[in-house]
């Protein structure tokens, strides 16, 4: 087995003259990591047992990518010195090409380190904790040996490791543990954490685009249809002498199957295209991401396949109408007869493209109007002239004893940049992916087992991201690491654990016996919006970023809360070179202090809407391909019939009907089949709805508007498609019309 740990910036320098620090992606792994894989490295060697001990040597592997682009693929690089967070490693070689670890990410590690190298580099003093849950474990399982007998000898092992924590001691958890059990699952995609976060949305894109699918199938049938009805003095002569209608219906099953697969074809050439641009919407702004955009041989295969079974499917019933023609019948008629136009099934395939393109515009409509919610909601963030600028203090080398004159060298160095108005610290900001939380307690009161947020800053941290104190103070100069323990609580907060009680001057803290008194709340602050919009009754408090519990047992030099995780900076007005400045800045207080991530504060939040935002896209981009292709469908089908008709038509203007009689009568037939197309997708669209909810900001059912405007806009492509037929037909010469034949 191999045990790995989640990936985090760390600051990376190649020793000798003019070497840059850079802050990249890291990882620390087992010592058997790359032998569990089988993998085989690209230069140099992997770990051994050896490498994975305390007290030995630090060495580290780095990624092929980083090899090829930042050091050319230089040989020399094997064996030679790192400084990593500040500490000598010996590179010892290059993980092979194309491996990105053991799951997908938008950011990759570039550096492996091994895991007992943790404590040394980034201070990890829960290394050996059992208590502390960070590590994940993939295993090889021997040959031959039952999954049953493996994960039920896991699951004992499992409550046996567990039943010592301190967390299974209660009686409620005792219960929650005997019924713990390990399921044993293929490893063979890695760590899920990405295919977990986007599987339901891509399962939701599959279905929508099944229902695409299915309307240009129905265009293709209606295609066919048209074609073998055009055909069918030709397959009557053949019948007559001698065909066999089973071998008629093979040779236009046989052009159904080649258009499909041609079709298919392009399709694949489209799709190396919006493979590429889906992944742009997915992870915007992002470079280097590990995932081929190119399909599969598998996926190429189940495309084309698919391709050709909706051939068949939509191409058998076209076929063998076509095929049943009757000769004498067939080859009596002529032109001169009144047609009726196109028939049934013609007709019926048009309103199921008006259905399906109904919902498809109802689901685009929903989903773009749960982005516009989520987006439009008060989060009680200014991010006007707002710059994050993601730090590691810690990777630069310095120790908990020192930040806070650091912290106060950067606020000093920040403010004497021309623009700056607030500069605040802070363990993580508002709207990244990050979230701090414990149980609290209220000294006095009982235990009421309910958790809260929290984060540390900077006396200016709440002006700097738009966070109003309604009750008492926020942070002061004063509150420093020596100053009484305070903090500053939210709303919610005060809502949850104080009910209406005025909660200034209380005392809480966590719910260990003696350690409920760690804080003094000394200001209240409105509810901000952390983490996610979605997150509801968000309890939250506030300490000052260098101050510790009181009463605290944890040695300072362990306490990696003192270290701050992103500087906020507001100006007096919009900055284009303010992350060049922020480099500088840091550079000036120690070449190792390096900028993480950079980002304006509204990128930050803009980000966390990025699969909304692409749902909502793609919806809406699919929703116009299907209306688009059901106006195509509506646009064949009354051209057939204006032909089809074209004797009646003109004997009806020789009669002197009027243009717009005649316009009439053909829109009228056009709009009809749109009609029931709405009438049918109408209650289909507010049916999948329940499917689709859990997908949607506060909503459980379709709204009137989005209704509305779905069916206006069909009904308006239904008669754009209606009127350039009609006018064709309204636009006959009687007299030519009734030469015909």
């Amino acid at each position: 087995m191999e045990s790995g740990y989640a990936w985090r910036p760390i600051t990376v320098r190649r020793e000798g003259p003019q070497t840059i620090a850079q802050s990249v992606m890291g990882t620390f792994v087992s010592g058997n990591y790359f032998r569990v894989f089988g993998l085989t490295s690209a230069a140099g060697r992997f770990f051994l047992d050896t490498d994975d001990k305390k007290g030995a040597p630090i060495s580290a592997v780095m990624s092929y990518e980083t090899w090829q682009q930042d050091f050319a693929a230089d040989p020399t690089v094997i064996g030679s010195t790192f400084w990593i967070n500040s500490k000598p490693v010996t590179m010892i070689g290059v993980a092979p090409k194309g491996f990105y670890g053991d799951r997908l990410s938008s950011q990759p590690p570039k550096y492996y380190l091994p895991l007992e190298s943790m404590d040394t580099i980034i201070g990890a003093p829960y290394l050996h904790d059992p208590e502390v849950e960070w590590a994940y474990i993939i295993g090889r399982i021997k040959p031959g040996v039952p999954l049953p007998a493996l994960q039920a000898k896991a699951s004992i092992l499992l409550r046996q490791q567990f039943s010592t924590l301190k967390m299974f001691q209660k009686v409620r958890n005792k219960k929650e543990l005997a019924r713990a059990h390990v399921v044993v699952a293929s490893g063979a995609g890695g760590i899920q954490n990405m295919q977990d976060e986007y599987k339901e949305h891509l399962h939701l894109l599959t279905w929508i685009a099944a229902l695409v699918l299915l309307v240009a199938c129905a265009n293709i049938a209606n295609l066919l249809l048209v074609r073998g009805m055009g055909r069918r003095a030709e397959i009557s002569i053949r019948t007559s002498l001698g065909a066999q209608r089973s071998r008629i219906v093979r040779q236009l099953l046989t052009e159904s199957v080649l258009l499909a697969g041609f079709g298919g074809l392009l399709g694949l050439g489209v799709s190396f295209v919006g493979a590429r641009a889906l992944l742009a919407l997915a992870f915007p702004g992002e470079h280097g991401i590990p995932i081929d955009a190119s399909p599969s041989p598998v996926v190429i295969a189940f495309a084309f396949g698919l391709s050709l079974v909706t051939g068949i499917l939509f191409g058998i019933a076209p076929a063998w109408m076509a095929a049943r023609t009757q000769p004498a019948e067939v080859l009596r008629s002529n032109s001169r007869n009144t047609a009726q136009g196109a028939s049934w099934l013609q007709r019926a395939l048009v309103v199921l493209q008006a259905a399906l393109s109904l919902v498809l515009l109802v689901a685009a409509g929903m989903f773009t109007q749960s982005l516009n919610k989520v987006q439009g909601i008060n989060m009680r963030l200014d991010a006007t002239n707002r710059y994050l600028i993601h730090i590691n203090p810690q990777a630069a080398g310095y120790a908990t004893a020192q930040v806070e004159t650091l912290y106060r060298t950067i606020e000093d160095r920040f403010h004497a940049v021309p623009g700056v108005v607030k500069v605040g610290l802070a363990t993580y900001t508002p709207m990244e992916e990050n979230n701090w939380g414990t149980g609290v307690k209220v000294q006095g009161e009982a235990d009421p087992e309910k958790g809260s947020s929290w984060v540390k800053g900077t006396p200016e941290y709440f002006d700097s991201v738009g966070t109003h104190v309604v009750m008492g103070r926020g942070f002061s100069i004063q509150d420093t690491f020596h100053g009484p323990a305070v903090a500053v609580v939210n709303q919610e907060f005060v809502k949850q654990f104080f009910g209406a009680k005025n909660p200034m001057g209380h005392r809480f803290g966590f719910p260990d016996p003696g350690k409920d008194g760690a804080y003094e709340i000394v200001g209240v602050v409105e509810d901000t919006t952390y983490s996610s919009v979605y997150w509801k009754n968000h309890a939250m408090y506030f300490v000052p970023l260098t101050q510790r519990p009181a009463n605290s047992d944890e040695p300072v030099e362990k306490d990696l809360s003192m270290y701050a995780g992103a500087i906020v900076v507001q100006t007096s007005g919009p900055e284009n070179n303010m992350e060049q400045v922020a480099r500088v800045t840091l550079a000036s207080i120690n070449p190792n202090l390096t900028i993480v991530k950079f980002q304006t504060f509204q990128q930050q939040i803009d980000a966390r809407f990025t699969e909304e935002r692409l749902i909502a896209r793609l919806t809406s981009l699919f929703g116009a391909l299907a209306l688009l292709l059901a106006a195509l469908g509506l646009y064949g089908v009354t051209a057939y019939t204006v032909v089809r008709r074209t004797p009646e038509i003109g004997i009806r203007m020789a009669l002197g009907a009027e243009r717009a009689r005649v316009i009439a009568l053909v829109m009228r037939g056009a709009m009809l089949q749109a009609l029931l197309g709405l009438l049918i997708g109408a209650p289909v669209a507010m049916f999948c709805v329940r499917y689709v909810k859990s997908h949607l900001y506060e909503t459980s059912t379709v709204n009137f508007t989005v209704m509305v405007a779905a069916a206006a806009t069909l009904v308006v492509a239904s008669a754009i498609a209606g009127i350039i037929p009609a006018r064709r037909a309204a636009s006959i010469n009687p007299v030519e019309a009734l030469r015909v034949g």
